[in-house]
């Protein structure tokens, strides 16, 4: 048995925050996590920073983009074009990402990770939790931690869930909150209209999982795929083809209005991803969701429930379905020639995931248990929707979330589709405003000794939106400053003085407060 004053689970970049705070705040802090590598979707694929609001959001997340930006300036010199496209630290490839966490996490003596290692189970009395079993997944071995405050730093909340806190799964009705867009919905993202089929009834369906893809552009660093993937199901990529000539592979309707640059990918089978340019020749390439042969959704059904032995099965689908695309779009004969050749220049990187056939480790899993807090946050609190009784603003607040509400389908076509598959919603930035987050979405109900950054108390809506890496930062860095005060006074986290938690963290550079000026109706 080992003791730590903080064990945190899961090196997310959230994770990673709650333990680089705790630290600095000089406590012994054990860092766990399943993959052999840290740093979750910043590190696998994510190679752009999803914040709208820069100044928003600083502390550890700005230290961290500044780690990025210098090291493209002194390997690549600041007139690079790999400097150019790192845009100042927030751009950035799987590997680069990688190491600077593990640098940050280097610099604090008191900080012990774990890799490979994943979490067995959780020991709770009284109400709170006290230890955890841990299995070693390269020699098999078990162990226990103890610690005064643990920090679930997962995506799937799974600390809590073996903890016996209360949680939920699926999207709410319009019923529960009363939100707008809540439930079984058909939302047409070009024009911000809810289409005729939504129900707005509550399910257990959850967004799509999918992965995101670092390929390269460099034919020296190419490492191009020699056959479609095993179990290779070509009939479901073809539904593409329907989709490129209903010009639904085309651009955003501001791109095609003459507003913006229209990039050679748009209206070509290329268009099954959504690229953007990082530094060094490569993209990250995310899976679009818009085109209606999107093939990703329901293949997560049961992930959450599953062991880990199924979980990883699950993954190995959704590899198999990333790499199948990939294929059909590089090589399928019903593709013209020019198509292909252009699909072709898109490759998996040599260089990234060298030990993993250079395909990225972590699942992309946007949304998975969300913690039944002391608050719940609602599309009320993040968004216009003219509710009274809602405010943007908490006096518990602890960090500022800003992106767009943004939700990947929930269900493949159905009959009658043919407009946007069901449950996507795409960017609502014409809804969402700055809001505040208030700390009570951390903490369960009804267990003691957690707290709980990434898969916290939100519905469905409000949790699409502040389920961004950046934000998931700000939300770690105060966890794990919170939890350096519970250990301090000798309290549960739950009853931290607010006021001294908001005073470390502003003098730690978090922004707590809403823009200057930015009323209701902002």
């Amino acid at each position: 048995m080992q003791r730590f004053d903080v064990v945190v689970i899961g090196a997310t970049p959230g994770g990673i925050a709650a333990a680089l705070a705790a630290a600095r705040h000089g406590h012994t802090v054990a860092l766990v996590e399943h993959h052999a590598h840290v740093g979750g979707m910043a590190a696998s694929g994510l190679g752009k920073s999803d914040i709208e609001h820069r100044a928003l959001i600083q502390g550890l997340f700005t230290e961290f983009v500044g780690l990025v930006r210098e090291h493209y300036a002194s390997v690549h010199g600041i007139d690079s074009e790999a400097y150019r496209l790192c845009r100042d630290g927030y751009y950035y490839e799987p590997s680069v990402a990688e190491a600077v966490f593990e640098r940050m996490l280097a610099a604090e003596a008191g900080i012990t990770v774990r890799r490979a290692t994943r979490l067995a189970g959780a020991r709770v009395a009284g109400g709170r939790i006290l230890g955890v079993t841990l299995v070693d997944r390269v020699r098999g071995e078990t162990s226990e931690l103890e610690a005064e405050v643990f920090v679930d730093g997962t995506y799937e909340g799974d600390l809590y869930a073996a903890g016996g806190a209360a949680f939920r799964v699926g999207r709410e009705g319009r019923d529960v909150h009363g939100e707008p867009h809540a439930g079984h919905i058909y939302f047409d993202y070009q024009r911000a209209a809810i289409l005729p089929g939504s129900t707005h009834e509550g399910d257990d369906r959850l967004p799509a999982y999918t992965y995101r893809l670092c390929l390269t552009t460099d034919p020296a660093n190419a490492a191009p795929l020699d056959g479609p993937p095993e179990g290779y199901e070509r009939d479901l990529y073809l539904p593409y083809l329907e989709d490129l000539k209903a010009g639904r592979l085309g651009g955003p309707a501001r791109v095609v209005e003459g507003r913006g640059y229209y990039p050679a990918h748009f209206d070509t089978p290329v268009r099954a991803l959504s690229v953007t340019d990082i530094p060094n020749g490569k993209v990250d390439a995310n899976i679009n969701p818009r085109p209606l042969a999107f093939p990703f959704p329901e293949e997560n059904r049961g992930y959450l429930q599953a062991d880990w032995q199924g979980r990883e099965a699950i993954a190995r689908r959704h590899r198999r379905l990333a790499l199948g695309l990939l294929w059909f779009i590089q090589n399928d004969p019903t593709i013209s020639a020019a198509h292909r050749e252009l699909a072709r220049g898109y490759q998996l990187p040599k260089d990234e995931f060298t030990d993993n056939g250079h395909f990225p480790f972590q699942l992309y899993v946007r949304e998975g248990r969300r913690l039944q807090g002391c608050y719940t946050l609602t599309e009320h609190d993040v968004a216009a929707t003219g509710t009274p009784g809602y405010s943007r603003r908490h006096d518990d607040a602890v960090a500022v979330g800003a992106f767009p509400i943004d939700s990947f389908p929930v269900q493949k076509r159905k009959p009658g589709d043919s407009v946007v598959l069901e449950g996507y919603l795409g960017m609502l930035e014409s809804f969402t405003r700055p809001y505040q987050i208030p700390y009570r979405i951390m903490i369960p109900e009804r267990l003691d000794g957690i707290v709980v950054p990434v898969a916290a108390s939100a519905t469905h809506l409000a949790f699409s939106t502040i389920r961004m890496e950046p934000t998931w930062m700000a939300l770690g860095q105060a966890a794990g400053t919170a939890a350096h005060l519970a250990i301090r006074r000798g309290c549960a986290p739950r009853a931290v003085p607010m006021d001294e938690l908001q005073t470390l963290l502003m003098a730690d550079g978090q922004v707590i407060e809403l823009p200057s000026g930015s009323g209701e109706d902002l």
